[in-house]
């Protein structure tokens, strides 16, 4: 079965990635993968040299970014929400969500995207929900089921056919229960689910 890594965070994404892209392409050919995705933390600084070097070796490139969402109402702190681009009116609208993020509404060293602008700029883009990092990922590890279910409705509306559940095993002991919550929601809500690892 053919696999993509479509949550990878390189060099650009400072606080939480060292990987090097010419590495991760170089990496994706070697193993025979036909596409990669980059998804650094609140930026597109890699895009152009990624881009290229796909081209180059021949693997299809995915853009996409992993952004904050605001917190909402008791919420604390912000939700991860991952955005790949389906195409080029995607590209526009993640650049605006984060130029938005970043002039608009960033605190401390984060860029919060309001959940409003995705329910404008949300066309072009898939949205992974995050899996433990999201707010319905969140939602279901604090054993708040009808939260989560809300969260997933409505990141689904803002998203339509292209709104999907994330989850993980990477050995963290979040990753297990998040699964068993998560699954079922998914099928309860008639949403597809896809597994990366981060």
């Amino acid at each position: 079965m053919p696999f993509v890594h479509l949550r990878t965070h390189t060099e650009f994404s400072v606080v939480d990635g060292t990987l090097r892209i010419d590495d991760a392409v170089a990496a994706a050919r070697a193993d025979g993968q036909v596409a990669c995705a980059i998804t650094d933390l609140s930026n597109l600084f890699g895009t152009v040299k990624f881009y290229s070097a796909c081209r180059a070796a021949g693997v299809k490139p995915i853009i996409g970014c992993d952004i904050w969402l605001e917190p909402e109402g008791a919420e604390k702190q912000g939700s991860r929400l991952l955005l790949l681009v389906q195409n080029d009116a995607g590209y526009l609208h993640l650049c605006e969500l984060l130029a938005r993020a970043w002039t608009n509404n960033a605190l401390r060293t984060q860029a919060l995207v309001k959940w409003a602008w995705l329910d404008e700029l949300g066309g072009g883009l898939l949205a992974l929900s995050g899996a433990d990092g999201g707010a319905v990922g969140q939602a279901l590890l604090a054993g708040d089921v009808t939260r989560a279910e809300q969260l997933a409705l409505r990141l689904a509306q803002s998203f339509p056919q292209r709104f999907f559940i994330e989850v993980q095993r990477a050995g963290l002991a979040s990753n297990g229960a998040h699964v068993r919550a998560a699954v079922p929601l998914a099928a309860r809500l008639a949403l597809p689910v896809v597994a990366t690892h981060p």
